[in-house]
């Protein structure tokens, strides 16, 4: 059985820490898995990161929106071949911190470009892989992005990933609708959580997600 799960949701949701935790509830339950993360992944990915994420050197404020779309569809065709299809394939399950609801939801509902050709490069450069499981960490932009700039004013770091954290409120508020348009069209496939709440409460719930998904016991 392919697991091929992804975390999603707006900037400061926590998500990235919950698929860390996620991996440990799978080791756990001696359920064999990789975690990875988009854009990234690959060598190639982790390039085409600093691009997309850092302002600084490559003057990404300048990016415009469909050089945007086609280096994380770029980032997405290396990673799908070079380490999600061939982990799948090796029967672990994959924990991916975003993959194509990200896209539809950044630079579709946030851009605002054509979300059916996004759709259909996307399909091309995922090779047709589509998640099986999907979380959505939701909560306020307000205390999203609050959550996002404290973690950019602790960075210590010369680049800081921060490019989309200071877009502004109206675009993170298209994104953040854009992702639940997507889960209230795919109710099978997808699980909202509240990522207000505190780290342990959300990774208890999204436990109780991962036990029903994956046929495990608590």
């Amino acid at each position: 059985m392919e697991r091929f799960i992804t975390f999603e949701g707006i900037e400061g949701c926590g998500k990235s820490t919950q698929v860390k935790l996620a991996g440990s509830y799978l080791r756990e339950h001696h359920i064999p898995f990789i975690t990875t993360e988009e854009p990234g992944g690959t060598p190639i990915g982790r390039r085409v990161r600093e691009m997309l994420l850092n302002n600084a050197p490559y003057d990404s404020a300048k990016m415009h929106a469909e050089t945007e779309l086609l280096l994380f569809l770029a980032a997405r065709a290396q990673h799908v071949r070079e380490v999600i299809r061939p982990s799948l394939k090796e029967g672990k399950a994959v924990l991916c911190d975003r993959f194509s609801d990200a896209t539809i939801a950044y630079q579709g509902f946030g851009r605002g470009l054509d979300i059916d050709l996004i759709r259909l490069i996307n399909d091309f450069s995922s090779d047709g892989l589509n998640a099986d499981f999907t979380i959505l960490f939701d909560l306020p932009v307000e205390m999203g992005l609050k959550r996002a700039m404290e973690r950019i004013s602790r960075d210590k770091v010369i680049l800081t990933e921060d490019r989309f954290e200071r877009e502004a409120w109206e675009f993170h508020s298209r994104v953040r609708e854009g992702y639940l348009s997507l889960a209230r069209n795919e109710p099978d496939r997808f699980r909202i959580v509240d990522a207000s709440k505190d780290i342990e409460s959300v990774h208890h719930e999204v436990c109780v997600h991962l036990s029903q998904f994956t046929n495990e016991k608590l």
